[in-house]
């Protein structure tokens, strides 16, 4: 299967893109600023044009956009919808974009995150957009076209980024890097739809 995989150059994609090579997959990998295609997910021309270059596709994963943390005093309606603009609707345009693309029985995998489930200081901004993200899958799962399948891997935080992250999330148990692959693997691979896959560990 020929697979984009926006955000692959990232923490989680620098061990998913080799798992999908290894298994026969042709992967194509699309970033802001690395890859073999460019895409900035807070441009929907942007998404759209890494879809008519890279040409029909059976399958999508998005690991590229991360939630910035936030303090809940000062947070404004203006700095929440920024901080959706390319975990929420970026991800969701790469959905509603490329059901235009893709072949019949294509698959979507997204990836939202643990805030959607337990509450931690300065993530206000994760929570809603993981949240959100969870409805959305639940929804498209019912009514993308062609049987094309939808699922949202929602990881805590992972292995390899314990050293970067500890300090921010004290007492967080991160999810190993194996397990979190094999996560996606299953959702490109499978015939999940409309899954909410909770990788914490």
């Amino acid at each position: 299967m020929r697979i984009v995989v926006v955000g692959g150059a990232g923490t989680i994609g620098r061990r998913l893109v080799p798992a999908l090579r290894s298994r026969g997959h042709d992967v194509v990998v699309a970033g802001r600023t690395s890859g073999d295609v460019h895409v900035d997910l807070t441009a929907p021309a942007s998404i759209e044009g890494m879809y008519q270059e890279v040409g029909t596709v059976d399958g999508v994963v998005s690991i590229a956009a991360h939630g910035a943390l936030d303090e809940f005093t000062t947070l404004t309606p203006d700095a929440l919808l920024e901080n959706m603009r390319a975990k929420f609707f970026g991800q969701v345009d790469l959905v509603l974009t490329g059901q235009h693309y893709c072949t019949d029985r294509a698959s979507f995998t997204l990836t939202s995150g643990i805030f959607a489930d337990h509450a931690w200081p300065h993530v206000t901004g994760g929570g809603v957009i993981s949240g959100a993200l969870h409805s959305f899958v639940l929804s498209a799962a019912i009514e993308l076209p062609r049987a094309m399948r939808i699922n949202v891997v929602s990881p805590t935080m992972v292995a390899d980024s314990v050293d970067a992250f500890a300090e921010q999330f004290p007492g967080m148990r991160p999810v190993p890097m194996d397990q979190l692959v094999d996560h996606y693997l299953r959702c490109v691979e499978g015939d999940d739809n409309g899954r909410i896959i909770r990788a914490y560990g």
